[in-house]
């Protein structure tokens, strides 16, 4: 089989009703971006952090469900050894069946120790002094470890960039999906493609591309049945 490697940005989760920090209880409406998704707010105010990616949590669980270009998707792993790299902190991807999903900016359902950040934890996790969606200042891991939401913050480092560039080096086709193609480091991925690959960007408002990229200037749900098409037409 072929590697396929699909890139997927706000725009693939904005019609299942999960587009940005916006949808947040009205947060983002209080409060300035930096201040709730940055190193140095979460270092002023951590317990507005908690609160904010609280808020994120459960309107995730309770209010959003994958769409129909992430099932399509899944579909394609009929025909191609399928990795999804995403810019997105939800965990669609993995609940319409996505076999390998790598997050490049963290997972809005995981939570790790500040002091061991190597320990990751699902929610709800019995090893948490908090064992549901919610996690405050207070939540400690069984180690006595404080812990932190597992997002990457404005003014971190992106640690799955260097993996993410490894899948797109080895790619036969490479499909981007939602993005602006201008927030970096993400937006760097198509350079590392292999020169032989085949390229396709699926946005309602594609930015300019080279000549070789086959443009697919719809929404998610409506691009990817036309992927689909054309990539297993190739078959």
């Amino acid at each position: 089989m072929k590697n396929l490697v699909i890139s997927t940005g706000a725009g693939i989760s904005a019609e299942s009703g999960m587009s940005t920090y916006r949808d947040a209880g009205g947060l983002w409406d209080k409060y300035p971006v930096m201040q709730v998704a940055s190193a140095e707010g979460f270092a002023a105010d951590p317990a507005l952090i908690h609160r904010f990616y609280n808020g994120l949590r459960k309107k995730l669980v309770e209010q959003v469900e994958p769409n129909a270009a992430h099932y399509g998707l899944v579909e394609l792993e009929k025909y191609f050894n399928v990795n999804v790299i995403t810019q997105n902190v939800d965990d669609l991807h993995e609940r319409a069946g996505s076999s390998h999903v790598l997050h490049l900016h963290g997972e809005l359902m995981k939570v790790r120790s500040l002091r061991h950040p190597e320990r990751v934890y699902t929610l709800p996790c019995d090893k948490l002094s908090d064992k549901g969606l919610e996690t405050s200042v207070d939540t400690v891991d069984d180690h006595g470890d404080h812990v932190r939401p597992h997002i990457v913050f404005f003014g971190e480092d992106v640690p799955n960039f260097g993996p993410a560039c490894e899948l797109a080096q080895q790619a036969d086709v490479m499909v981007v999906i939602g993005t602006s193609l201008v927030v970096y480091p993400a937006a760097a991925l198509l350079q590392y493609a292999p020169s032989t690959a085949q390229v396709y960007y699926i946005d309602p408002k594609p930015v300019a591309v080279p000549s070789y990229v086959h443009v697919i200037a719809k929404k998610a749900t409506q691009g990817v049945p036309e992927l689909i098409d054309l990539l297993t037409a190739r078959q």
